[in-house]
């Protein structure tokens, strides 16, 4: 048996008379566990000879014949375990299994009895760990006391629920932890006394009716629970694998899985994925589910909760929470409860913390809201430690990429639902070259959120606290939070995007993407396209950075496959009527062909702002070059903010001084320190290629439209971001035209949206103040021609690159 913290509780095999709880659902499971028991089987395994006396496992029995014993008999659960055929060395569960139109693992009475003539090794009997009687009292004392009062229910209940528990534990020694499932959740979170404390206080603080609270709260438990089935996860794992396995190589990180393993077997761990794709969850779940992991319980979205999708994903471990709780307080109750629940049972879990699927290839910036709840369980010493995962899933190719074109040029996006997924799982069966699965270093929420030991922390209020005046339960509040609070979650979440970047490989699509965009409507020959990527490849070596199969760049045949095949994806076009074929991104395609390079950008960022900054210190004669250059670094970080995870100014200025010496490795030893001149720039030229307006220009140019649109409103008006963002697409297609931006890519609302988050940021959104109007237009002016002026600047960088000279 297990205490209530789900630890094995210390075994006690003498005594004087042993209960064996009998978890049986037929007659011939009855007779298997009878036999086996007269036998000497149960004697052996607890090394005993005391009698025993077999109780079926059902609360009513439990309540009648052994609640209210007066000995104190050691407690023994057993099962008969049912097992599938072994093929290739597993027992999984496949469709040709269920021809019998039954489940192998829950056989009906008929095929046990033929399985135990036919088949003897498909059958075991499990014994659960031990405890006496009097032990499961101390684990549940609340109940006991109910037991002691006159009410043997819910002490009933607690034994019921620690024999499943003891099961289901001996049973993953045989089947493995890929099929460790939560059993009786509901049940066990309703019979919690702090919870149903919790609900009181609730009923008392709105003034409702505690009973109509305690429905609401089960209603909402039965709703969220995710009731996870052996079965229904063998088959849909089974069905839903040619999804990726057709389309996608899976490259996994084994050393980092095995590293993982080690950790779980401690503390439970929280999957913090990159979202590219709606298959990231299948990929991954396949990852663990090949390498003995726990499923995990995935948190989705509502819009995914549609039929059959929902009922069966529920079925294999996703929890499907509504996008917004608004006022509802029993429901953010029992979401905080659930969370705590499962991370106190060592369940893993996983969610998208970007809160959906980027939508330009690089990491969106995280949501908190679920961290909130990871932090309030971690400070309310409910859970030792929790253990966030960073990883990357990135794919050399995505087959939904033109829906995500569509929507970010102002396209609506379809609704999910049947014939949503048979277009989508249409859309996949196509090769799509591989799916890079990465794992991140493991991150200890204690130690970030800075409790150190101290399960409390140093703001108790932010827990749940029983008010020993009243007997109720205080319900923690995300806008309770502290300032101090909000920002350790705030790191949490920095630190796990930055561990994500820091495990993404760069693929051979984002490099060809990165060259192809870089020449604007320009096409290249093999050789050209070779000539731009060299040195950029050459670059990755010598910082020593996380790659693909880049090899295949580094020769005219791999490359040309690579072209090819990005040609076939409808993201470049191939001219071969003239003397060779040449290559450009397909009209149209600039979105996507910008998503597979944005996959990879953010290795490129520092490079790009390091040549901004070393352009304006040479272009600002009498002024100190390097003072001038790193205000300019300062302005240019500030200014992507919102786009890029950069981390504080002294470990950004190291950063760039790295950047620096990659590019003059002699710089500190043949450079005085108040020097960046025009020398420095023919060695960064000199490198063999310009980052600046590759990577950077489509985020300024994105700014500069939604800067304009601002200078055009009135000082005093109010503005609607949705009705803005929509209007910057317009203006920005109108731009486009005009030759005022760059390229297609930078007309998207995800842009559109991050450069209203920088104006918000330097207060130029909201309507000014009486008095204040002068000034709220000048700054917006202000920000606007900034932007312009980095815009030429950005041009002057791109003259540099030899890929935009006549010798390319």
């Amino acid at each position: 048996m297990i205490d209530n913290d789900g630890r094995p509780t210390r075994t006690t095999p003498q005594a004087d008379s042993v209960v064996a709880l009998v978890d049986a659902a037929s007659g011939v499971e009855r007779e298997v566990i009878g036999a086996w028991i007269a036998a000497g089987g149960l004697a052996g395994e607890i090394d005993s000879d005391a009698p025993v006396t077999q109780v079926d496992l059902d609360a009513k029995a439990l309540i009648k014949r052994l609640v209210n014993r007066r000995d104190d008999p050691l407690v023994v659960p057993v099962r008969v375990l049912w097992l599938p055929p072994e093929r290739d060395g597993v027992r999984r569960v496949t469709f040709a299994d269920l021809a019998m139109l039954t489940n192998p693992r829950k056989p009906n009475r008929l095929v046990q009895r033929r399985l135990l003539r036919t088949h003897p090794d498909r059958h075991q009997v499990l014994v659960g760990a031990p405890a006496r009687l009097s032990e499961l009292r101390t684990n549940y004392p609340e109940a006991a006391a109910l037991l002691r009062s006159g009410s043997p229910d819910a002490f009933a209940r607690s034994v019921l629920r620690a024999a499943v528990v003891a099961l289901e534990r001996a049973e993953r020694t045989v089947i493995g932890d890929r099929y460790k499932v939560p059993q009786l959740v509901a049940e066990e979170i309703l019979d919690s006394p702090e919870f149903q404390r919790k609900l009181d206080y609730i009923a008392d603080e709105f003034g409702s009716d505690p009973a109509h609270v305690h429905r609401s709260a089960e209603k909402a438990l039965r709703e969220l629970v995710a009731a996870q089935s052996r079965l229904v996860s063998d088959l849909f794992t089974q069905a839903m694998r040619p999804v990726h396995a057709s389309t996608w190589k899976v490259d996994t990180d084994l050393g980092g899985l095995d590293a993982l393993r080690s950790l779980n077997r401690k503390y439970p761990l929280v999957f913090l994925p990159s979202h590219r794709s709606y298959v990231d969850a299948f990929v991954l779940g396949d990852v663990l589910a090949r390498n003995d992991f726990p499923p995990n319980h995935v948190i989705g979205g509502a819009n995914l909760n549609f039929w059959p999708m929902g009922p069966i994903a529920r079925r294999t471990g996703t929890v499907f929470i509504r996008r917004s709780f608004g006022d509802d307080e029993v429901y953010k109750a029992v979401v905080e409860e659930y969370f705590a629940y499962l991370l106190s049972k060592r369940f893993n879990m996983e969610w998208y913390f970007e809160g959906g699927r980027t939508r330009t290839g690089k990491l969106r910036p995280p949501r908190y809201g679920l961290l909130n709840y990871l932090a309030a369980a971690v400070r309310s010493g409910r859970v030792e430690d929790v253990m966030l995962v960073p990883v990357s899933i990135t794919y050399e190719r995505l087959n939904e990429l033109g829906a995500i074109a569509s929507e970010q040029a102002g396209g609506k996006k379809k609704p999910e639902g049947i014939a949503w997924l048979a277009r989508y799982v249409r859309s996949q069966q196509h090769s799509a070259g591989r799916v890079y699965v990465r794992f991140g270093e493991a991150i200890s929420a204690r130690e970030r959120l800075g409790t150190h030991g101290d399960p409390l922390g140093e703001r108790p209020e932010t827990i749940p606290l029983h008010d020993t005046a009243t007997g109720a339960t205080k319900v923690p509040d995300e806008s309770a939070l502290s300032e101090t609070e909000r920002k350790a979650v705030q790191r949490l979440a920095f630190d796990v995007a930055v561990r994500i970047n820091t495990v993404t490989p760069i693929t051979v699509n984002a490099l060809v993407t990165l060259a192809l965009l870089g020449v604007h409507e320009r096409a290249l020959t093999l050789g050209q396209v070779r000539t731009v990527l060299d040195p950029v490849l050459g670059y990755i070596d010598r910082r020593g950075l996380p790659a693909g199969e880049l090899s295949k760049l580094r020769d005219e045949q791999g490359l040309q496959v690579v072209l090819e095949q990005l040609a076939l994806a409808g993201v470049v076009t191939v001219y071969r009527g003239g003397l060779e074929p040449v290559y450009s991104i397909e009209p149209g395609a600039h979105l996507e062909a910008a998503f597979y390079r944005n996959s990879a950008v953010h290795w490129f960022v520092n490079r790009a702002i390091l040549e901004l900054a070393a352009l304006t210190a040479v272009e600002q004669p009498g002024d100190d070059p390097l003072r001038a250059a790193w205000r300019a670094a300062f302005a240019l970080r500030d200014l992507l903010k919102f786009e890029f995870f950069f981390p504080e100014r002294e470990e950004f200025a190291d950063q760039i001084i790295e950047e620096v010496r990659v590019i003059v490795p002699e710089w500190d030893e043949n450079t005085p320190d108040d020097r960046l001149d025009q020398q420095f720039l023919s060695a960064l030229t000199e490198s063999g290629f310009v980052m600046a307006h590759r990577v950077l220009r489509s985020f300024f140019d994105a700014q500069l439209v939604v800067a304009e649109r601002l200078v055009d409103r009135p000082a005093d008006a109010v503005i609607d971001r949705k009705e803005f963002i929509d209007e910057c697409v317009a203006v920005g297609k109108q731009m486009l035209l005009q030759q005022r931006l760059h390229s297609p890519e930078s007309v998207s609302t995800e842009l559109f949206t991050s450069a209203w988050k920088l104006a918000d940021n330097h207060n130029l959104i909201a309507p000014a103040e009486p008095g204040g109007e002068d000034d709220l237009i000048a700054r917006r002016n202000e920000f606007a021609q900034q932007l312009r002026d980095l815009g030429e600047r950005i041009a002057r960088a791109a003259s540099l690159d030899p890929s935009n000279r006549n010798s390319l």
